[in-house]
């Protein structure tokens, strides 16, 4: 564990999926992390028409709700699949924009930690106030786990 604990949540904040960040991969613009992840899904699972709304769609939110349509759709198959999507989205987000690389670098070796209270997977289920006390019963923080991976990498470049 490292000296220090970066929580992050709100959609302000550029470690958010929903943070508006533009980038570009294969040609093609992504305008916020999330429209990326759901967009990976939809192609994972054959869904091009679903693929096709997610990167029309006009928020974050729209995005989200688009990939949870997905079909065909396996949990065990994106379970294993989520955490090297969520690297390369990440690669890519903060390859890409210098302001937000120095913001992620400038977190050093602090644990980042998504305080998602209705998210287990990608947070530790947890709000910010009740976070550091419940540390014991955290979900599985994919995106902190993901980003600090990532800031490795950069710090390595």
């Amino acid at each position: 564990m490292s000296a220090s604990t970066h929580y992050f949540y709100r959609t302000a904040h550029p470690f958010s999926n929903f943070h508006p960040s533009l980038f570009v991969e294969d040609g093609v613009t992504y305008h916020w992390a999330e429209q990326y992840l759901m967009a990976r899904k939809a192609k994972l699972f054959g869904d091009e028409a679903t693929r096709a709304r997610i990167l029309a769609a006009s928020t974050p939110a729209e995005c989200k709700a688009l990939g949870r349509r997905v079909t065909p759709y396996d949990d065990g198959v994106w379970a294993r699949e989520r955490f090297g999507v969520a690297l390369a989205m990440l690669r890519l987000k903060f390859g890409q924009n210098p302001e937000l690389r120095a913001f992620l670098l400038n977190t050093a070796d602090a644990e980042l930690v998504e305080t998602a209270a209705d998210d287990r997977i990608w947070g530790i289920g947890f709000a910010e106030p009740q976070a550091e006390g419940a540390r014991q019963a955290w979900g599985q923080n994919l995106l902190g786990k993901a980003l600090m991976a990532v800031r490795a990498e950069l710090q390595l470049a």
